[in-house]
């Protein structure tokens, strides 16, 4: 699942390549919009909302894309090589005179009208990179079923939009709770905290090519894909177990001697190599 920073860099690469200018190009490789040509139109701009894009054309037009775990949008030059996938995972094209947009594996992308974005977008809570940030209301969405599992209160983009899985794990090490703990148990001081330090950490990211979270020049991350490694403040070995973000399993990652709070049992070391990725720093 991309991050909230991932998508903005993406909206940015697309509006830089295309906004202002004529398609050149329109190639809708999905069936429901084979025969749709936008040829001809000029593209106002792309924003980024929590995790999906919004590509608008004149005419009142807007193309609603996400990129959800395996999706990507690339943006190449005349004559340049296409290095986003195989020709078969493409699911559109979008073309000026001198860029070339090619979205890879879109698990969402549908036409809609401008005016009514609020229905694919309106759900979403405060966007943490977004116009509409609001860290009181953020809180408020997150704390409002105490019982919910914090990691998964985390990833509920109708609560706050733009948390994947790395920020989830790693915002739970810097609160120094588990990702189980039941957000009712998080204490008032740290709760406090949490709208402030994630939109901190997603807008330090948002223009770097690597995402960074520890401010130490030899290591990115402070557990997220780091299991069995040591932890980077104790040196106890990371964990990580499966934690469902509301409709499937995420592979989760904590320090058990930094972050106190309820954790399952962690996986075998074998699971840890078959299934999750791991860092080499």
């Amino acid at each position: 699942m991309p991050e909230g920073d991932t998508v903005w860099q993406a909206a940015r690469r697309l509006h830089e390549a295309l906004a202002g200018k004529a398609l050149t190009r329109s190639d809708f490789r999905v069936p429901q919009y084979a025969t749709v040509d936008l040829t001809g139109r000029r593209v106002l701009d792309t924003i980024p909302r929590g995790k999906h894009l919004l590509t608008r054309f004149e005419g009142g037009l807007s193309l609603h894309t996400h990129l959800r775990m395996e999706g990507a949008w690339k943006v190449y030059g005349p004559g340049e090589r296409w290095r986003g996938g195989p020709a078969h995972q493409i699911r559109l094209i979008l073309g000026a005179a001198d860029r070339t947009a090619v979205g890879y594996r879109l698990q969402v992308l549908e036409l809609l009208r401008t005016a009514e974005e609020e229905r694919v977008v309106g759900h979403l809570g405060p966007d943490l990179l977004g116009p509409d940030w609001n860290p009181e209301r953020a809180l408020a969405n997150v704390l409002a079923d105490p019982a919910r599992q914090l990691g998964e209160a985390l990833l509920d983009q109708r609560n706050l939009a733009g948390i994947g899985n790395v920020y989830k794990s790693e915002l739970c090490f810097l609160l120094g709770v588990t990702p189980w703990l039941p957000v009712g148990a998080l204490p008032g001081d740290r709760a406090e905290k949490l709208p402030g330090l994630a939109k901190r950490l997603l807008e330090a990211n948002r223009d770097r090519p690597v995402r960074q979270t520890t401010g130490l020049p030899r290591y990115d991350l402070f557990v997220y894909g780091r299991a069995p490694r040591p932890c980077l403040r104790c040196r106890t070995p990371v964990r990580v177990a499966d934690q469902s973000d509301g409709s499937q399993e995420r592979p989760t990652y904590w320090c058990p001697t930094c972050q106190t709070g309820p954790a399952p049992a962690p996986d075998s070391p074998q699971r840890w190599r078959d299934r999750y990725p791991r860092r080499t720093d």
